[in-house]
């Protein structure tokens, strides 16, 4: 089966190696002077008004790690009488209650803090590993090592150091990014996730149930993300539930990850003290739905973080190599392939149609150098790695997207089409790509691929990773969190209710559990592991992962 006919959108995974060296003293020693500001964030339901995104960004105070630690405990005794961690249960609940009852309490989370915790001691088996996230971006199948220059946060991991009740709000990664987080110490933290291609179903929740019209500066569900994107939006998920959208939940424990899946919003809050540290990272199978996430961007005139059309020539130029050598040419996965190549085509062959009517038109036809300036479209900010225009209108350049207002300009015939002077590479490799997909399409007795390969890669879900499926006969019973009901301000607080039934009683409800073998090829990091997926009706958590053993390390 297809990651989306089943699909949780996050994954917990036990790690499989330890840390010798513990994140406070590597904060604390190994990088002397360590100091980190942090944001204050309003305990409450937001009323979705422009104030509400303001006041969550607030600055708040400069701590050493130290500090801050002893600052978060001493409001966690303070509140509990207790210096212990608590069921994840009752936090769960005492976190909704407190942030639906009004009150104008706030927080202090250091998030999107530089640095890293991943100790550079050579004894650290876990420093020196491949899963150390400062070296994450840069293993061998990872896209983003293709990137001409860091990005903080994308290629380079930073920390998030939070207290009792600090949050993340709902979002997804910049570009639809793939995202994984490590829990290097302290109390846990929750997790809510929302399948990747569920997430026309959130956006539309979003833009109708939670937030008020007039912070909405368009229609739909891309007015929605807009304000998505500023990673405000913070709402319970029966919400969700309540509209057929599924949910999963996961709880996060020290010396385990969370990856969070191309398109897939997710949420959550710490139990307590913690440090964590995430990082962006991508393979092959994201290329069509960083595509559609290029492309909301350029509508909403969003600056992208990625020169998407750069990355995907260089993979397919980089994956034509690894198909020509006989040592490299099994190491993609057929389904990666798939995706890179397609993608590929798709946007040559918009690159040529585009082309041959600006040549009709009569524009010129220059040749820019290989070491020419990545440029952004004056229009939209996509990237124009491979082609742009300029004419007498404007000579800022304008990408092969804006077909329309290229024919309508006044400049007619006075364009000039500036195009890669390895162009004539790149329509070979086109040629090549576009031939390997007939073959596959007709040869394929996969019926997923099959279905991909007919369908429109520029859909708006795209196609999904695959996953096998066994079914296992076990059943158990859960009790299920009761969420009081207050509040009163914003759609999403008179929407908060019992997590388990309406009546406020805590319920068991049956449950199957499935056993998933996802295989994931990345970085020249192959792992296999087993996760635990059991099914509510409402709502659905994610258990923890049994993992296999790493194959490779640095």
């Amino acid at each position: 089966m297809t990651m989306s006919s089943f699909s949780p959108g996050i994954c917990k995974i036990v790690a499989p190696v330890s840390a010798s060296v513990p994140a406070g003293v590597v904060l604390m020693k190994e990088q002397p002077g360590f100091k980190f500001m942090t944001r204050v964030q309003p305990l409450r339901l937001a009323e979705w008004a422009e104030d509400d995104t303001v006041t969550f960004f607030m600055s708040g105070r400069k701590y050493t790690f130290r500090d801050y630690e002893r600052m978060a405990n001493k409001v966690f005794s303070k509140k509990y009488s207790s210096a212990s961690c608590l069921p994840a249960r009752y936090v769960e609940e005492e976190f909704w209650r407190e942030i639906s009852s009004g009150k104008m309490d706030f927080v202090e989370y250091a998030c999107d803090v530089d640095g890293s915790a991943f100790s550079s001691s050579p004894r650290d088996q876990l420093g020196k590993s491949n899963w150390n996230l400062k070296n994450f971006s840069r293993l061998p199948s990872s896209v983003l090592r293709l990137l001409q220059t860091p990005i903080p946060g994308v290629t380079d991991p930073m920390l998030y150091i939070g207290m009792l009740f600090s949050m993340f709000a709902w979002h997804v990664e910049d570009h639809y990014l793939y995202s994984i987080n490590y829990h290097h110490c302290g109390a846990f933290k929750t997790w809510y996730g929302i399948p990747g291609d569920a997430a026309p179903g959130f956006e539309k929740v979003a833009s109708q149930y939670v937030y008020n019209k007039d912070i909405l500066t368009g229609d739909g569900e891309d007015a929605a993300f807009d304000v998505l994107l500023g990673k405000t939006t913070m709402f319970p998920p029966n919400i969700l539930l309540d509209h057929n959208v599924p949910v999963y939940k996961a709880v996060q424990k020290p010396g385990e990850f969370v990856i969070t899946f191309p398109r897939s919003y997710h949420s959550g809050f710490s139990h307590g003290f913690n440090c964590g540290e995430a990082v962006n990272f991508a393979i092959g199978d994201w290329f069509p739905l960083g595509s559609l996430a290029s492309k909301r961007y350029a509508l909403l005139n969003r600056t992208p973080f990625l020169a998407h059309e750069e990355l995907l020539c260089r993979s397919a130029m980089l994956l034509s190599h690894k198909l020509s050598d006989p040592e490299t040419v099994n190491s993609e996965h057929p389904y990666t392939q798939y995706c890179v190549k397609s993608s590929f085509v798709r946007l040559m062959r918009l690159q040529r149609r585009t082309r041959s009517l600006l040549a009709k038109m009569g524009s010129q036809i220059y040749y820019k150098s290989k070491m020419y300036s990545n440029l952004s479209c004056s229009m939209c900010r996509r990237d124009c790695y491979v082609t742009h225009v300029s004419c007498g209108c404007t000579f800022d350049p304008i990408c092969l997207h804006h077909e329309q207002e290229l024919r309508s300009c006044s400049c007619k015939s006075d364009r000039i089409v500036y195009v890669r002077e390895d162009i004539l590479e790149l329509e070979a490799l086109y040629r090549k790509f576009e031939q390997d997909i007939r073959l596959d399409k007709e040869t394929s007795a996969n019926v997923s691929y099959k279905q991909a390969a007919i369908s429109d890669i520029g859909d708006d879900h795209g196609p999904s990773v695959g996953t096998n499926q066994d079914i296992s006969n076990s059943e158990a019973n859960l009790l299920e969190a009761n969420a009081a009901n207050g509040g009163k301000s914003s759609p999403a607080t008179s929407s908060l209710t019992s997590f388990a039934q309406r009546d406020g009683s805590l319920a068991a409800e049956p449950k199957v559990s499935l056993l998933h073998s996802y295989q994931i090829l990345f970085p020249t990091v192959v792992f296999q592991f087993e996760v635990t997926i059991l099914l509510f009706f409402r709502p659905m958590q994610l258990e923890p992962t049994k993992f296999g053993q790493l194959l490779s390390s640095s």
